[in-house]
């Protein structure tokens, strides 16, 4: 949750050891950094260091490379994100090059063909009927196995890791599929059900901490990261608007937002701005509990905007 630290501030991409020093560095750093590595090494099919890259998706394989160089931009100079083929050329070689808009053509020719993406979304879709539409459909299944790999509940769980892979499995899908499955619910008592909304929703292993962080610290932690306040900013702007930091240190203020009960916009860019959110700390559980009571409304305030769905009922 914390910036990685590198001791050097300019790697040149002609020299291939530079970029292994910085791979190194972000396996030892305890910060998510290596978990995501984790990810381009299972995407990319990287077996051993060294060896050129076997992707059999190539497009795949650059759409996390993308992810590793926005979370963390020491690696911006092992990889090429601006030219007409990119990869992590000096660690991998060409092998996963491909033309950055031919990786939203293909995103787009791939779902283009499921029949998932032809559906529009309607509210109160159960889970279990979302998870079983995405497991017969070719294209939807294929990323959810990815995602689901990562975040097994057979292995012991590792919540960077894991949220890397959420992110991943949101960020590149429609956005009527993504609504089906982020807002499913289950009317009734039905453990298959639930345990469908848990696997789409990436519980517990993305979204639970021991101890659960308070929430002033979620929001902490996010802005300062790079990556996720820029999540939490257009989040705030598109759903929230009417929240203002100069409310933050106003107790009066405060009880009136949450009195009011906090309307937001609930718009299209709200939904996909609260989607983005997922696979971020701004998702894991946090709570208002053992808080001096100076805290306690502001508290509130955030674990409303996090985790209240009155927004989009």
């Amino acid at each position: 949750f914390t910036v990685l630290f590198v001791y050097f501030t300019s790697v040149s991409t002609a020299q291939t050891t530079d970029c292994l020093c910085l791979r190194e560095q972000c396996m030892n750093a305890a910060n998510g950094c290596e978990s995501v590595w984790n990810v381009v090494e299972d995407v990319c099919n990287i077996s051993v260091l060294g060896n050129r890259c076997k992707a059999e998706d190539a497009i795949g394989c650059n759409r996390i490379i993308h992810i590793l160089a926005d979370e963390y931009p020491e690696f911006k100079n092992c990889v090429c994100t601006s030219d007409d083929f990119c990869s992590i050329t000096t660690l991998l070689g060409k092998q996963c090059s491909i033309d950055e808009d031919n990786i939203s053509t293909e995103t787009k020719l791939q779902w283009s063909l499921s029949a998932l993406s032809k559906q529009a979304y309607t509210a109160n879709s159960t889970c279990l009927d979302v998870n079983k539409e995405c497991v017969e459909d070719e294209v939807c299944n294929k990323q959810l196995s990815l995602y689901l790999k990562a975040c097994s509940v057979n292995k012991k769980c590792n919540m960077e890791e894991c949220q890397a892979a959420l992110r991943f499995f949101y960020e590149n899908m429609p956005f009527e599929v993504a609504q089906m499955m982020i807002f499913c619910d289950c009317t009734q008592p039905d453990e298959s059900c639930h345990r469908a909304k848990e696997l789409l929703h990436g519980k517990p292993c993305a979204v639970t901490a021991v101890p659960p962080p308070s929430c002033l610290n979620v929001i902490h932690m996010c802005e300062e990261n790079e990556l996720c306040r820029k999540k939490y900013t257009a989040f705030r702007s598109k759903c929230w608007r009417h929240v203002t930091k100069k409310c933050y240190n106003d107790e009066a203020c405060l009880q009136t937002l949450l009195k009011d009960g906090m309307p937001c916009s609930a718009n299209a860019d709200c939904k996909a701005a609260y989607i983005s959110n997922w696979g971020t700390m701004l998702r894991v559980k946090c709570t208002c509990q053992n808080l001096p009571a100076t805290e306690h409304y502001l508290c509130k305030l955030f674990h409303h905007m996090l985790h209240s769905k009155t927004c989009f009922n």
